[in-house]
């Protein structure tokens, strides 16, 4: 997946400068035939490398371009992210073409947010609503069996290629892939975050993949409508205790970069729904402080939750710098309209830069004041609230 890089200037391996130089080509391509040639060639290599589980050779070319040439950086991040969640694979003398899939769902509760083992007549009741309603007809389908954490996905690309063919192969042949959760890491607990169903499908090779590819005229959204409404009571059990939102089911890396965005205002709009039901007051009695928090450059928005008529602080939510946003992005104007759409009154804007700090002692964010201090979130003590970061 595309990222902020740190920079490096320590020798490569020669599979990784092999990497940048073709990637480097690709960028600089003049038309579509060149692309070909540049795509194949770098296809083959990254396959390699996947294969070999050479992650860190990867990695450092990516590093490399990070520095050296933008374009470059991201054409291999695009190609090393599609070969690591796709391949075709041969089964009973026929080519199929296969992809890993992830659907979000987004989610928030003053309790914990599960995340587990999929009993097995969810998890089937779960395949067919996603056959029916966002895959193409002919898809052969597997889902993992496991509701997935954003700390337990794959860590790597290489994780993310061995368990695009695991899935690919259970599709293929229509088993259920049994995870081993005991190598997962433990979940942390946030009061607002993002739960993922993960898959693949198996086509017959260059056939549509999602409904929308297909000639009925089904659209994405039309596919999203079918799937809340009819695949949304099956991950009610999953979630007890949670508001929830589903969003559709993609190709992995996509997925993954949808829910990023998405969940910023989902966090927002969670958070005041949170304060308004612990607290016992309207959105009116809240005031919301923002500050932009620099490290080597502006790294992310932090909002502050708390009395309108008191300079403490309550709550936190973190907004992320995400892509190529920096600071001549109004990210500042769509967070101020976000909170006055959920009942907020009082807005404050800081225009000063904030370290980018963190509790000593617990690791927490640190959250801007009405005096451009930055404080701990801490919520009254008679609320017992779980916690006072939102992600």
């Amino acid at each position: 997946m595309k990222r902020n890089r740190l920079s490096s200037r320590k020798r490569i391996s020669a599979d990784a400068a092999e990497l940048g130089r073709l990637a480097t080509g690709l960028a600089e391509s003049g038309g579509k035939l060149e692309d070909a040639f540049w795509e194949r060639q770098l296809a083959e290599l990254v396959d390699k490398l996947l294969h070999d589980g050479a992650e860190d050779d990867l990695n450092a070319s990516l590093d490399r371009l990070f520095d050296s040439h933008a374009a470059a950086h991201d054409n291999l991040a695009d190609l090393i992210e599609s070969r690591a969640e796709s391949c075709v694979l041969t089964h009973q003398g026929q080519d199929f073409d296969i992809l890993l899939f992830s659907v979000p769902v987004l989610a928030w509760s003053r309790f914990s947010i599960p995340a587990g083992t999929i009993p097995k007549s969810t998890l089937q009741t779960l395949k067919v609503h996603l056959g029916a309603h966002v895959f193409a007809a002919g898809a052969q389908l597997a889902l993992a069996d496991y509701l997935y954490s954003p700390d337990q996905l794959p860590r790597s690309f290489v994780d993310t290629w061995q368990l695009m063919r695991d899935l690919g192969g259970a599709a293929l042949c229509n088993t259920v892939l049994k995870l081993d959760v005991s190598t997962l890491p433990e979940t942390n607990q946030f009061l607002s975050d993002t739960r993922f169903l993960i898959g693949a499908i198996a086509v017959r090779r260059g056939m549509a993949l999602f409904r929308w590819n297909e000639s009925d005229n089904c659209s994405r959204e039309s596919a999203l409508k079918e799937w809340v409404k009819q695949g949304g009571p099956c991950l009610e059990p999953l979630l007890t205790g949670c508001a929830f939102q589903a969003l559709l089911a993609d190709s992995y890396h996509a997925a993954c970069r949808t829910a990023d965005v998405a969940s910023r205002p989902y966090s927002l709009r969670a958070s005041v729904a949170f304060l308004q039901t612990t607290l016992g007051k309207p959105a009116e009695a809240l005031r919301a402080t923002i500050g932009g928090f620099h490290d080597k450059r502006l790294e992310e928005y932090r909002i502050g939750f708390g009395p309108r008529d008191g300079d403490t602080i309550f709550h936190g939510v973190v907004w992320p710098l995400l892509g190529a946003e920096d600071e001549t992005t109004d990210v500042i104007g769509e967070v101020e309209a976000l909170l006055r759409e959920s009942g907020i009154k009082e807005v404050m804007v800081h225009s000063q830069q904030f370290p980018f700090e963190f509790c000593d002692d617990c690791g927490a964010p640190l959250y801007p004041n009405v005096e451009g201090d930055s404080v701990h979130a801490e919520m009254p003590e008679q609320s017992n609230a779980p916690s006072q970061t939102l992600h």
